[in-house]
């Protein structure tokens, strides 16, 4: 069984830091492409970063760039994601997930479905 943990969030003022993990077991991390995705109220979660196996490359969304990085520790089947200089626009709920997911836009909307994910860690950043 594929079950990811993620932990890290919390409530930080903008400019802040957190470190976010998720744990991976029930699959080989080493072998997968791994995302975390990031759900506000009322949508439906959308990838900000993946990291390829091996760790290279990776992928941010436009609002994150600079600011987030991902990265893995295979031998320790866990993803991370330092966040630093947080935004109010950062709120939400952080999914870690296995794969790079599947996207779709319709509509005006914008989100992304995967294969596995875990409960999700809250990030609140107050302005």
């Amino acid at each position: 069984e594929v079950r990811l943990v993620e932990s890290g969030g919390g409530m930080v003022e903008v400019g802040g830091s957190l470190r976010l993990s998720c744990v991976a077991s029930g699959f080989a991390f080493s072998e997968y492409e791994m995302t975390w995705a990031r759900q506000t109220p009322g949508k439906r979660p959308v990838w900000i970063s993946r990291i390829n196996r091996g760790g290279n490359p990776t992928e941010y969304i436009d609002s994150v760039k600079g600011r987030f990085t991902i990265s893995r520790d295979d031998s320790k089947n866990t993803l991370y994601l330092q966040m630093n200089d947080l935004k109010p626009e950062d709120t939400g709920l952080y999914y870690c997930a296995q794969g790079a997911g599947a996207h779709t836009s319709y509509d005006g909307d914008y989100w992304s479905e995967f294969d596995a994910m875990g409960q999700g860690t809250q990030v609140t950043v107050s302005a």
